[in-house]
C-alpha cells in the first residue's frame, strides 16, 4: 500500500463534552435533533470544544437503554424533531399539543413519550409525499442492507403487540418465504411508515452533523459490541449468533464478578458465532461499521476487549458467576472494520480485564484507549488512570455514563480515602475536586479530554445517567434550558487554550 493511501487516524488534541441526544432540552419529553441540538453545537464552539460525544442513537427497547436496541443500524424515532416536521408542513402545532409529553423537564417519561410519539409521526407520514422524491429513492438504495428487515421487523412487532420475535407465529419467526410474503403484503403501509421514520431521522442527523463539522466540531458516536436478542439483526441473521435449532440462545454475554459486582454482570445478549462470521467475511460487521461511519467522525466500540476475549455464560443462568473466557476474532475483525469505515476513526473502550492480547491488538491497530479519572486514586502511583501514566494516543474522561457523577463519586468517599487525591490534585476540600479533576484531565498528555455535561455543571448523582445492573431509573436525565452559560463557556475555553486543546488562531481559519 502506498503512503498516499494510508489513512490518517491520529487524534487531534482537543476537548469535548458527552451529552446524549436524549438529554437535550425540548418541548416533547425527550431531546431531539432540533434547535437545541444546534444551540449545543454553538456552545461547544464558544467553549473551545472540538468534540461532541453521544450515546448510541438506535431505537430503544424494554428498559430504554441505548445499549439494547431494536437495530444496530437504525436511528431512534424519538429523536426526530417535531418542530421541523411542522416547518415542512407535515404537522401542525395543534396536532402535537393534543398529546402529552411528560411533566418533568429534568427527566424523561419514556412511557408517555412512547404512547404519543408514534401517533404523531404517523400523522406526519400520512401527510408526506416523500415517496415521490429522489432523496427518498437514494435513501432506500443507500440503506438497502438493513432497512427492509428493520422496517418489517418493527411492523410485525407492533402487529404482535410488541412481543419479542421469538414469540411470533412460526412462519414469520422463521422467515419462511410464505411467511415473509404474507406479512409484507398485509403490513405494507406499516412497513413504509417505519421507513419514513428512518428517512426523517437520517435527514435531520445529516443536517446536524454537517452543521457541527462546518463549525469545527466532530461527532463521537458509541456502539455496543453486542446487539439485543430482540432485534431486527438477530431475527434477520440468526445464523450469525449462538442460537439452537429452535432459535433459543445457547450462551449469553456478560462479565465475571469484580470489585464492583460480586455476581458479575449478566447482560443476556446473544453471542456471535464468530466462526460463521468469518466464513461470511465479517460482512454484517462491515455493513454495521460502514453505516456508523456515515453518522460519526469517531466510533467508540463499547467493551472492546470482547473483540479479543469474551465471557460466555450458559443461557438461563441466574448470575454471571459461572462462565468461561473464549477467544474472539481479534485482528481479523479489526481489519474488516478498518476496511469499511472510510476516514472515520475508532476509539476502543478498553476498560475491565485488559489482557496482554488486548494491549497487543491496540498497539497493532493504533486504536486509542480510555482513561477514567474517577478510577485513578486507588492502588498507588502506578494506577494507569492517574494522569502521569497516560499515553498521548488516548482519551481521558472524568467518568462515563455508567459511573457516578464526579461530584457524586468524590462526595461519597471518606476523607481518609481521598488523602492521595487531595495531594495529587492540590486541593484541601471535596468542593474543590470537580474543577481540579477537569484541570488535571486538560493538562494531561491524552489527546482528547471528554467530560459529561453533568460534570462540568458539577451536578450530583441525581443527574447520573446509568447504574449498571439496575432497571427503572436509568437513561432519564435531561439538561434544563439555559444550564450552559456564557460564563461556563468562557471558563472551558480558557482551560482549553491554556492546555493546548484549542488554538485561538483556529477562529480565523
Amino acid at each position: 500500500m502506498s503512503d498516499e493511501k494510508v489513512k490518517d487516524r491520529s487524534l487531534k488534541r482537543g476537548a469535548g463534552l458527552l451529552l446524549p441526544i436524549s438529554s437535550l432540552p425540548s418541548p416533547y419529553g425527550i431531546g431531539t435533533l432540533g434547535d437545541y441540538a444546534y444551540r449545543f453545537v454553538d456552545f461547544l464552539v464558544d467553549a473551545g470544544q472540538k468534540y461532541w460525544q453521544v450515546l448510541p442513537v438506535g431505537p430503544t427497547s424494554y428498559g430504554d437503554s441505548p445499549y439494547q436496541s431494536f437495530s444496530a443500524f437504525a436511528g431512534n424515532p424519538y429523536f426526530i424533531d417535531l418542530d421541523y416536521l411542522v416547518e415542512e408542513g407535515l404537522l401542525t402545532k395543534g396536532q402535537i399539543k393534543k398529546f402529552p409529553w411528560g411533566d418533568n423537564k429534568e427527566y424523561i417519561d419514556y412511557a408517555t413519550v412512547y404512547n404519543s410519539r408514534f401517533k404523531v409521526l404517523r400523522i406526519a407520514y400520512e401527510n408526506s409525499n416523500h415517496k415521490e422524491t429522489g432523496e427518498y429513492a437514494d435513501f432506500l438504495k443507500k440503506n438497502e442492507y438493513w432497512l427492509d428487515d428493520y422496517s418489517m421487523y418493527m411492523a410485525v412487532k407492533f402487529y404482535f403487540d410488541n412481543q419479542e420475535w421469538s414469540k411470533w407465529d412460526d412462519d414469520i419467526k422463521a422467515r419462511t418465504d410464505e411467511g415473509m410474503n404474507k406479512y409484507r403484503e398485509m403490513l405494507a403501509d406499516d412497513i413504509d411508515f417505519w421507513k419514513f421514520c428512518q428517512f426523517k431521522f437520517f435527514e435531520q442527523w445529516d443536517n446536524l452533523r454537517t452543521y457541527a463539522n462546518e463549525n469545527g466540531v466532530e461527532m463521537i458516536g458509541d456502539i455496543p459490541i453486542y446487539v439485543a436478542m430482540d432485534s431486527a439483526d438477530v431475527w434477520a441473521h440468526k445464523d450469525l449468533f449462538e442460537l439452537d435449532e429452535d432459535f433459543k440462545q445457547v450462551n449469553v454475554a456478560g462479565v465475571p464478578p469484580d470489585a464492583f459486582s460480586e455476581d458479575g454482570q449478566l447482560w443476556g445478549n446473544p453471542l456471535y458465532d464468530w466462526g460463521r462470521m468469518e466464513e461470511c467475511d465479517f460482512e454484517w460487521w462491515k455493513q454495521r461499521m460502514h453505516s456508523n461511519s456515515l453518522l460519526y467522525d469517531y466510533i467508540r466500540i463499547d467493551h472492546f476487549i470482547g473483540v479479543v476475549n469474551y465471557y460466555s455464560i450458559k443461557a438461563g443462568s441466574k448470575s454471571a458467576k459461572k462462565g468461561e473466557w473464549r477467544m474472539g476474532p481479534g485482528k481479523k475483525l479489526t481489519d474488516a472494520i478498518d476496511s469499511s469505515i472510510g476516514d472515520a476513526k475508532i476509539i476502543a473502550e478498553d476498560l475491565g480485564i485488559v489482557s496482554d492480547a488486548v494491549k497487543d491488538l491496540l498497539k497493532e491497530t493504533g486504536y486509542p484507549g480510555m482513561n477514567i479519572i474517577e478510577f485513578a486514586f486507588g492502588g498507588g502511583p502506578d494506577n494507569s488512570h492517574l494522569p502521569h501514566n497516560y499515553k498521548p494516543n488516548s482519551l481521558v474522561y472524568g467518568g462515563t455514563h455508567d459511573n457516578e457523577t464526579v461530584v457524586g463519586y468524590f462526595g461519597n468517599q471518606k476523607k481518609a480515602d481521598l488523602k492521595y487525591a487531595y495531594e495529587y490534585l492540590g486541593v484541601t476540600k471535596k468542593e474543590e475536586i470537580p474543577y481540579a479533576v477537569l484541570r488535571a484531565a486538560y493538562a494531561s498528555v491524552s489527546a482528547i479530554a471528554i467530560f459529561q455535561v453533568q460534570d462540568i455543571l458539577e451536578m450530583g448523582n441525581e443527574a447520573r445517567m446509568n447504574t449498571p445492573s439496575t432497571v427503572g431509573d436509568n437513561w432519564k436525565w435531561r439538561m434544563l434550558k439555559n444550564s450552559l452559560t456564557k460564563k461556563k463557556a468562557k471558563e472551558l475555553k480558557r482551560l482549553a487554550i491554556f492546555y493546548a486543546r484549542y488554538e485561538e488562531e483556529e477562529e480565523e481559519s
